[in-house]
């Protein structure tokens, strides 16, 4: 059997394979070897590990390679501890491939950890464009990967046209897709209730706009100020529920919390509930059933526009990706995110846009890397 080695380091990326995962794991000619680390295994992040184990799925490595702080200098440093860990464990694991995902740091060290072993690298989501240092290292992951998974016929091109072999880049749409086709997308308290957070609970019966912001790196130290104009956007549009989410672990991390826990303390009164994480099918749920999502997260972009919810996409951490119509776009300013939040809420759902895939790319890429006889040149 071919040993494909699937490394997720974040509860996003997680969302993002899962339906691959499974497919790799039901092919009789493949053999499925998870390695988790990073975020995944951080109770501060949600703790995606215990989602992961729930859903089935038995990891043979759990490595630790967050160095605290959320920094630009600890997130150098735990690229490079994530490729110290990572080469011992793919030494050890000896896979026929490594499969990585889009563009984050943790994708970086699973990235050069592998190339430097000669072990054939799998990249999803390569190709796209963000407008910031997300673009340079999902473009670099390309360069080093082998076998090219792309979301959309736009990445396919960029992917040849930057070098890449045409053989070897495949356009299936995003594995992400695959939840919003096989999963009951309805919401319900009941489902919801053992998710606990801080605030005024959802009752997600009602009408709610959902906020997912990340710091964005290349605008650190600025991560206080953003989020707190989004935040004062939702408590403008009026009494209607929100939902906020936690950031994820990239610099400026702390910043965002910050952000998010000082206008919480100042604003108790607000019908806002502040969660950690939902799993993928639930974090589809809690999307598909928002009359409107605000902030910076790619899910907006991708599934939001499978779905056809209105969003809207704040600052320049998505600028310049392929959108849908549902997607419009505010700076850091309250009033003009407000104003655009209302807008959307009032146009209500969009034609559901295929861009990224049809909800089957999980399987057909299992296919494929059963298929490829892939070889490094000499």
């Amino acid at each position: 059997m071919k040993k494909i080695c699937v490394v997720v380091a974040s509860r996003a990326n997680y969302g993002r394979v899962k339906y691959l995962m499974k497919a790799i794991q039901a092919h009789p000619e493949l053999e499925l070897q998870l390695v988790v680390g990073a975020s995944t295994l951080l109770e501060r992040f949600g703790k995606a590990i215990n989602v992961i184990k729930k859903d089935g799925f038995t990891p043979v490595r759990s490595i630790h390679y967050v160095i605290e702080g959320e920094t630009l200098v600890t997130q150098a440093k735990s690229t490079g501890l994530g490729i110290v860990e990572l080469s011992t464990a793919f030494e050890d694991l000896a896979p026929d491939m490594v499969v990585t995902v889009a563009d984050r740091f943790e994708t970086m060290a699973t990235a050069i950890a592998a190339t430097y072993l000669n072990i054939p690298l799998v990249h999803l989501q390569g190709g796209e464009v963000s407008g910031n240092i997300d673009d340079r290292v999902r473009h670099a992951i390309t360069k080093l990967a082998d076998i090219h998974f792309v979301s959309s016929e736009d990445s396919k091109t960029r992917v040849i046209e930057m070098g890449e072999d045409p053989r070897y880049v495949y356009n299936y749409g995003c594995p992400a897709m695959d939840v919003l086709v096989h999963e009951d997308l309805s919401i319900n308290n009941e489902a919801m209730v053992r998710y606990l957070g801080v605030g005024k609970p959802t009752d997600w019966s009602k009408p709610y706009v959902l906020m997912v912001q990340h710091p964005v790196t290349t605008s650190y130290g600025h991560g206080f100020e953003q989020v707190s104009e989004t935040l004062h956007a939702l408590k403008a549009i009026g009494d209607i529920q929100k939902v906020v989410m936690w950031p994820n672990v990239d610099a400026g991390s702390d910043d965002v919390s910050k952000g998010i826990r000082h206008f919480r303390e100042l604003n108790m009164q607000e019908p806002i509930y502040y969660y950690k994480n939902f799993s993928p099918e639930d974090y589809a749920r809690v999307i598909n059933n928002a009359v409107c999502c605000v902030g910076n997260s790619s899910s907006f972009i991708r599934e939001c526009s499978f779905l056809g919810v209105p969003a809207v996409i704040v600052g320049d951490r998505q600028q310049g990706r392929e959108h849908g119509n549902n997607a419009v776009f505010a700076g850091y300013d309250a009033k003009d995110i407000a104003e655009k939040v209302r807008n959307q809420i009032v146009h209500g759902r969009y034609p559901a846009d295929s861009r990224y895939g049809k909800g089957d790319a999980g399987a057909r890429i299992a296919q494929e890397l059963a298929a490829l006889d892939y070889r490094h040149s000499a």
